[in-house]
């Protein structure tokens, strides 16, 4: 027992820790943490940059499918080919190719697009595309007959 008025001394927990199996002893083993560090935050930002790059492109795969289905939505109620073009358009993204074939049945959009990543210079592009069909409505068949027949570039009086 300590004697009265005296404190008995105690380890600190610092020392209690660093004199654990595995853990550096000599100086020379100092700067491993630092150096192990240095090696890790490149390949962790490579991982993050990958990461990123592949919620970009489900990003746009899922803007095509919006735009895919707007489009054929306004195929099926007949609207003209440039109306469908520009609905599909302004879902897209940017730079994206809008196809559409229509018949007296079905009504089909096909929206594609390459994505590049602006800030990612190494990172390779990706082709995203999707296809949306509708029925096409009654009635509709008869418009597209109409426009057939028509000549291009004349009004009609």
């Amino acid at each position: 027992m300590a004697e009265p008025g005296r404190t008995r001394r105690r380890r600190s927990r610092w020392r209690r820790w660093t004199r654990r199996p595995g853990f550096p002893r000599s100086e020379s083993e100092s700067g491993s943490v630092t150096a192990e560090t240095a090696v890790a935050l490149p390949s962790l930002a490579l991982v993050l940059g990958a990461a990123l790059w592949a919620i970009a492109a489900v990003g746009a795969r899922l803007e095509c499918v919006d735009a895919a289905r707007a489009g054929a939505r306004a195929a099926a109620r007949g609207e003209a080919l440039e109306i469908v073009r520009r609905f599909a358009g302004h879902a897209a993204p940017p730079g994206a190719v809008v196809s559409i074939t229509r018949d007296a049945e079905l009504s089909r959009v096909t929206v594609s697009a390459t994505i590049r990543p602006g800030w990612a210079v190494g990172m390779p592009p990706v082709h995203v595309a999707a296809t949306a069909t509708s029925a096409t409505e009654g009635g509709v068949d008869d418009l597209i007959m109409e426009a057939r027949r028509a000549p291009t570039g004349v009004e009609p009086e």
